[in-house]
């Protein structure tokens, strides 16, 4: 076995491990994982890997450490064995593996065997059991805290293209921290872990999720909710929405599909739902301007055209056929 490591800068370390001439069962992971403590360490135990039936683990990886982000290189002459959670430790991981050649197998109760070919990726959280299977294969494969991005994968083995947009720039920046993080900054290796953490955010939400569709009504519902408290702020769109509850605009969309309304029609209805309850009050009853700039809309002829779309009566008219002083269109000079 070879092991070698640098601290680098203060900003990140360099680790590197080859056990692809191990024999004995079991003793390649025992030198691997000897090998990544030694060197990595810290926040980051090696990964809880028991080999399989024939001990057979045969690997090579360079990796760094950019702050709380371990990018590695992996090249594996025989990885057989399951990848179990570390959860137990107290750990709540994300891990990226993009095969550049061969194939990498994954294996889990609850979705099957999985194959990755070279230009794809795959996606995963700690903590279901993974059984693994890499004969001459190699990958990059990125370690992180799971924490915010937890919630947008749970426990879903999601796949992917790495040719996808937005997999290639996520790819794109892996190579170049990989390449920069020895000579980081503290502050620099930060900004670089923060910038990877939201191009994977970015990749999650260009995933289809199956469950998506059982969880809609909930999440149209929760907008709902969230939107009907939020009617007079300007800022109210569909993207502060979606923004809020940690979706992308699109799945929020979606959501709506099986709806009566649109997001935007939902926030236009109960906008003219609170400016009819005003044109109703007895006193102190607001002009149709200052209506129409209470519940953002652009002026008030915009209002006015709005509210007789929906309600079939002009302000004016509504008002007066409830019985109400009329409310000019405009306010008096």
């Amino acid at each position: 076995m070879a092991v070698s490591g640098s601290s680098g800068s203060a900003g990140g370390r360099t680790f590197a491990v080859d056990v692809r001439a191990s024999s004995a069962p079991g003793q390649g992971y025992d030198r691997f994982r000897h090998g990544w403590e030694d060197q990595i360490g810290g926040p980051y135990p090696a990964p809880a890997f028991t080999p399989g039936a024939t001990g057979d683990f045969r690997i090579s990886a360079r990796a760094v450490l950019a702050h709380e982000s371990v990018l590695a290189d992996v090249r594996s002459e025989s990885l057989i064995g399951t990848n179990g959670s570390a959860l137990d430790q107290g750990d709540d991981l994300l891990l990226l593996h993009a095969v550049t050649s061969n194939a990498w197998e994954f294996t889990r109760q609850q979705s099957g065997r999985l194959t990755v070919p070279a230009g794809g990726f795959a996606l995963q959280r700690s903590g279901p059991p993974t059984f693994e299977a890499a004969r001459r294969a190699r990958a990059t494969v990125v370690i992180l805290p799971a924490r915010t991005l937890g919630p947008l994968i749970g426990d879903r083995l999601i796949t992917g293209s790495s040719a996808a947009p937005e997999a290639r720039l996520l790819l794109g920046h892996v190579r170049l921290v990989a390449r920069s993080a020895p000579d980081l900054s503290p502050n620099g290796a930060q900004a670089a872990h923060l910038a990877l953490v939201e191009l994977i955010r970015g990749v999650l939400r260009q995933q289809p999720d199956a469950t998506e569709a059982a969880h809609a009504p909930a999440l149209a519902q929760a907008a709902r909710d969230l939107a009907d408290t939020r009617l007079a702020d300007p800022e109210l769109s569909p993207a502060l929405l979606a923004r809020e509850l940690n979706v992308s605009v699109r799945t929020l969309h979606r959501a709506f599909a099986g709806a009566e309304e649109t997001v935007a029609g939902y926030i236009r209805r109960r906008r003219l739902e609170h400016a009819r309850s005003a044109l109703l009050l007895a006193t102190g009853r607001p002009s149709i301007s200052e209506l129409a700039a209470y519940w953002q809309f652009a002026d008030s002829s915009h209002f006015s055209r709005a509210f007789k779309r929906h309600y079939g009566q002009s302000p004016a008219e509504f008002a007066r056929a409830s019985g109400s002083r009329p409310v000019p269109d405009r306010p008096p000079a």
